[in-house]
């Protein structure tokens, strides 16, 4: 009996290209079809889009699934759906290189001051904001897996002092018990770690009190790692600044605050949404297909 993979339909040719014999792939059922889950009922390998909740809470009705290939690194949308048995897997490394672009650009944006004189574009006023070079700033990477240690190697060869956090201490890494100490000389601290039970609210009031007066957070992270409520009110002061391409809660409701608030910089989640990341995240899944359909172990299992 052939493994039938359903993907995007921008993955259908790479995958179908890449499929050996007995693989058959189909396009996802568009949103909204009744007959959705009819559809996937033979599916064993499913590639899958984080915007695609409405197929999400249909994986336990899946009789024959027994993979989900995430295309985007993140996974928490998805594994509390998965039933036992089905693997979660992430594409390590797709999109590493659009967030560290992402994360660079956002220090320069703020260092060089483009970004708070795009703010004053509208209003049509010439208005100088003072500038610093990013060479020589210290900033903290939370997060040492492959996402964050291309944003540190990226930081470094613009001569800027990386300071590296992960969750364990480790030869040139800093462990993230030391964040709090960390943080009391940091131009900037760059959030790029995963979303779990010991990362939610790891950047507290009291954290947040720590960074010194001018300081930068950028997080590229989730959401849930940073209390939002507790940065509202240091921006609301005007001591720190931010630029987040993540929020809680997200989407962010037009009434919040933070889009009004000065020194505060969104972007609605797309830090690695370029097009290249997406072309590595669907040659990553093809790979996947074919170490399944071989019999090989596969990479970056979450969830099984």
């Amino acid at each position: 009996m052939a493994v039938i993979a359903a993907v995007p339909p921008d993955a259908v040719s790479v995958l179908r290209a890449a499929a050996p014999p007995g693989v058959e792939v189909v396009e996802v059922p568009e949103a909204g079809r009744a007959d959705v889950t009819e559809r996937l009922a033979g599916v064993e390998f499913l590639v899958l889009d984080h915007e695609r909740r409405d197929i999400v809470a249909l994986l336990g009705r899946l009789p024959v699934l027994r993979v989900v290939q995430s295309l985007i690194v993140g996974t928490e949308w998805v594994v509390p759906f998965v039933p036992p048995g089905v693997m979660v897997c992430r594409p390590v490394g797709a999109r590493d290189n659009g967030v560290a672009e992402w994360v660079a650009s956002s220090l320069l944006g703020l260092a060089s001051g483009l970004l708070p004189a795009v703010r004053h574009q509208d209003e049509a006023a010439w208005s100088r904001v003072p500038s610093r070079e990013l060479r020589g700033r210290r900033v903290i990477v939370a997060g040492q897996g492959t996402t964050g240690r291309a944003a540190a190697r990226l930081l470094r060869g613009l001569g800027v002092d990386v300071v590296s956090v992960a969750s364990r201490a480790r030869a040139d890494v800093h462990s993230a018990n030391e964040l709090s100490k960390l943080v009391a000389d940091a131009d900037a601290l760059v959030l790029l770690v995963p979303a779990t039970p010991s990362t939610e609210r790891m950047v507290d009031a009291e954290l947040l009190a720590r960074m010194p007066d001018g300081a930068v957070l950028v997080n590229a992270a989730r959401g849930s790692v940073v209390d939002t409520d507790a940065l509202v009110a240091e921006l609301l002061t005007g001591r720190l600044r931010a630029v987040l391409d993540v929020t809680d809660p997200e989407p962010l409701p037009a009434s919040h605050p933070l889009w009004r608030l000065p020194g505060c910089y969104l972007s609605p989640h797309v830090a690695g949404a370029t097009h290249e990341g997406r072309r590595r995240s669907i040659e990553y899944a093809a790979e996947q297909l074919v170490r399944y359909a071989q019999g090989h172990p596969l990479r970056a299992v979450m969830a099984g």
